[in-house]
């Protein structure tokens, strides 16, 4: 799946924008549910960003495996935190298939960072999606 270039330059400057106004972020990226980075801010490599992508994707789904066996029986994932020695991993669901994942200092304001990716979500969900990728087709009609 590749977005437009366009797309991923407005998104790209809104990652910074994000990371400039919430203290202690470091690293942002959108990625799809099945963990393509879709774009993500300067400071991360392609590698770091396709790894970060990877991550992000399997924690939003162990996270959606606990909420139908422990949630109302839907499946939705609203946010995950994941706290770890030297930071913290946010991600949120950003519109159809799509997540924004955060990657911030350890002593970082969790609710800040939680508002400030949940406004840009609710301002951006139309560009931040990403829906399920078609399977290659076998070439008949």
């Amino acid at each position: 799946m590749t977005a437009p270039a366009a797309a991923v330059t407005e998104l790209t400057w809104l990652l910074e924008g994000l990371l400039e106004r919430t203290p202690g972020a470091r690293h942002a990226l959108v990625l799809s549910r099945d963990g393509l980075k879709l774009c993500h801010t300067g400071e991360l490599s392609e590698d770091r960003a396709d790894q970060l992508a990877a991550i992000s994707a399997g924690i939003q789904s162990l996270s959606h495996g606990a909420s139908v066996e422990f949630g109302d029986g839907t499946g939705g994932v609203r946010q995950s935190m994941t706290e770890f020695y030297g930071g913290i991993l946010f991600i949120v669901e950003a519109g159809e298939g799509a997540h924004v994942a955060v990657v911030a200092d350890e002593d970082a304001e969790p609710g800040l960072i939680g508002h400030n990716m949940h406004e840009l979500v609710e301002q951006l969900g139309e560009y931040l999606s990403a829906p399920p990728r078609e399977p290659a087709g076998d070439g008949a009609a």
